[in-house]
């Protein structure tokens, strides 16, 4: 299976998860008198299964992005980790530019908002950080379709 099998399951399972929690969670309480839609201790089995699946899935791929190496010399868990800062940079700025550029609304003439920050670096800057983050998702998907997963 190719690790980005693995992790199309590994977002498969979390739904699921996810799913059986909030039916869980509708039916350990019920009226006095009345029987749950489903049988809690079934969706409580259900629910063991699939964490122990998720479990499993969670430490190959872990397992695998360890030993990915890149021509670089780099390995995947390194490249997942500037990709998330990347995109928290990205989010910083593209939120201060935001902000930055943005009028506000005329409600009381008499306060005046004035920008405290240049915006044309900080646009150069976020289309750097952009462009940056798209080549190294590419190579991350790439990796991702070409090796297998550790099992």
């Amino acid at each position: 299976m190719k690790l980005a099998e693995a992790l199309s399951l590994r977002k498969d399972l979390e739904t699921r998860i996810t799913k059986i929690k909030d039916r869980l969670e509708n039916v350990v309480r019920v009226q006095e008198g009345d029987k749950p839609a489903e049988e809690p201790q079934e969706l409580m089995d259900e629910l063991d299964s699939c964490l122990s699946q998720l479990e499993l899935l969670i430490y190959n791929i872990n397992v695998t992005n360890m030993s990915i190496v890149t021509d670089d010399g780099r390995r995947m868990t390194k490249l997942l980790a500037e990709r998330d800062i990347l995109k928290k940079r990205i989010e910083i700025l593209r939120n201060t530019f935001n902000e930055a550029t943005n009028s506000g609304s005329r409600y009381r003439n008499e306060i005046r908002y004035v920008t405290s920050i240049e915006v044309k670096p900080l646009r150069q800057k976020l289309d750097k950080f952009s462009q940056q983050y798209r080549m190294l998702d590419m190579k991350i998907q790439e990796l991702n379709f070409t090796n297998e997963l550790v099992e």
